[in-house]
């Protein structure tokens, strides 16, 4: 069923580099687009749960959320996150082993990476926090009073976890890459699927004209980035563009779309999402 629209999208995108990069010249209107938009930067999480109750419009995801919320969204090609070497990891204060009975701090029960953690270690005993809150805990050894051996880590904390001690058990994209040959599916930009046909395929051209936009002028957003970063340095943050803005976040492409089927069927082999047929992407108008 199509709905009736806003006069104002509210968008929902994380504080992480690669998203304010991708989205500030569309949520300062330097790109057209067939509807203002509003900004609603929350963390990955927040967005995954917001997700389930069909809150936002147009809104970036966590592919494992994805796949429980396809019946309310269908995923743009343009602004998500796939690519190769971009992985969680697994870490520790010291190696250990196998990690099936022990427990690891996850980011989030939605996210790619405890889906990830899941397939490799069934066994594993699953804690959650918030992601900026993994590696402290880790660091700890414990979170509200229970015993932690590692921690599932996203985001920016992949270039830091050697400031705090740590050191990497398992890379779950290097994992995932060795099993499929693919490119690992981290996150994507979904919109409601009652939204209409021309007007979804319109928001993934501006979001792709967001981007192109930001790499046309790498330097105007910078500000904008800067001020959501944290506590992240500039080189950092840098190196955090640099890694999850790539050719599949201008469009997801038969390769990037392959790699999503397979992260898909995973799931539902997992016993974590019920199959659809609904399509995953947007089509051309």
């Amino acid at each position: 069923m199509t709905a009736a629209l806003p006069d104002v999208l509210d968008l929902g995108y994380s504080f992480c580099p690669n998203d304010t990069f991708i989205f500030y010249a569309l949520s300062h209107g330097k790109v057209a687009s067939p509807l203002p938009v509003h900004e609603r930067l929350e963390d990955v999480q927040t967005l995954n749960d917001w997700a389930t109750q069909a809150r936002l419009p147009i809104t970036k995801i966590s592919y494992r959320a994805y796949f429980s919320v396809i019946k309310d969204y269908v995923a743009l090609r343009a602004g998500g996150a796939l690519g190769r070497g971009v992985g969680p990891l697994v870490v520790a204060r010291e190696q250990r082993g196998d990690l099936n009975g022990k427990t690891v701090v996850s980011p989030g029960a939605l996210t790619t990476a405890e889906l990830l953690l899941r397939i490799v270690y069934p066994g594993a005993n699953i804690v959650r926090a918030r992601y900026d809150e993994v590696m402290p805990a880790v660091e700890r050894g414990e979170l509200n009073g229970q015993q932690v051996d590692a921690g599932l880590i996203i985001h920016e904390s992949r270039f830091t976890y050697p400031q705090h001690g740590l050191v990497k058990l398992l890379d779950l994209g290097a994992w995932w890459e060795g099993e499929t040959g693919l490119p690992l599916p981290l996150g994507a930009i979904l919109v409601r699927r009652g939204v209409p046909a021309t007007t979804q395929w319109a928001l993934n051209e501006a979001v792709r004209s967001s981007l192109e936009y930001a790499l046309a002028h790498p330097e105007e957003p910078k500000n904008y980035i800067r001020q959501h970063a944290l506590e992240m340095s500039d080189d950092v943050m840098q190196a955090h563009i640099d890694l999850y803005v790539n050719s599949f976040s201008a469009d997801v492409g038969d390769e990037g779309e392959r790699a999503v089927q397979e992260l898909y069927r995973r799931a539902v082999a997992a016993g974590t999402v019920q199959k659809s047929g609904l399509p995953m992407f947007v089509q051309p108008q």
